[in-house]
């Protein structure tokens, strides 16, 4: 069995102990050095980003074959669509209303809206669940492409084949040919306000 040198081990400790005891007592001099060289650093990273662009977290999805991007702060949960009920005397882009844990929300067809090619509404839908804090209502899509951060610089006007009522909700379309779409404009439009009578 090896022998131990506690000897060594001492002078280990006492050497640690000692650095550490120099590690909190610099001068004032030595911080104010870290600290500059600190707050250099923070704003060659600030600058960087400021270069490169300011970056948005969207969730994507799909359309009529078409990609979408709605920005996630707007988004309050993403659910599968199982039970929709249609209500009479609504706008053709109204899809009906769900109940979500008790909460009745109204779902809006954004192919009907945009005047997109319907696909038809099957149970493999996903309704995304957009608010703000007036207002609360979901939009039906295709399927779910995931989540992504997306540059501000990287998104060009929008094109001229987004004609129509497409034109007034959209922010532009990016480089990949993902639509961002306004999601505030959406949620304060009076057109979401349904107030027909019979």
């Amino acid at each position: 069995m090896p022998t131990i040198n506690w000897t060594e081990i001492y002078n280990r400790l006492e050497a640690v102990n000692k650095a550490i005891e120099s590690g909190f007592s610099q001068s004032g001099e030595e911080r104010a050095v870290i600290l500059k060289k600190r707050a250099e650093a923070l704003a060659r990273e600030s600058e960087e980003k400021t270069a490169e662009g300011e970056y948005i977290e969207v969730v994507e999805f799909v359309l009529a074959y078409e990609r979408y991007a709605i920005q996630t702060s707007y988004v309050r949960e993403i659910i599968v669509l199982n039970e929709l009920i249609r209500i009479p005397c609504t706008p053709l882009f109204t899809a009906g209303i769900i109940n979500l844990r008790g909460e009745i929300i109204s779902v809006i067809d954004l192919k009907r809206f945009f005047d997109l090619p319907a696909k038809g509404i099957s149970y493999l839908n996903k309704v995304i669940i957009l608010h703000n804090e007036e207002m609360e209502f979901g939009i039906l899509a295709d399927s779910i492409t995931g989540v992504r951060n997306l540059n501000m610089n990287e998104i060009e006007p929008k094109l001229p084949t987004l004609t129509g009522i497409r034109e007034e909700y959209l922010k532009g379309i990016t480089r990949d040919q993902v639509v961002f779409i306004d999601a505030e404009k959406l949620l304060t439009d009076k057109k979401m306000i349904i107030d027909e009578t019979v």
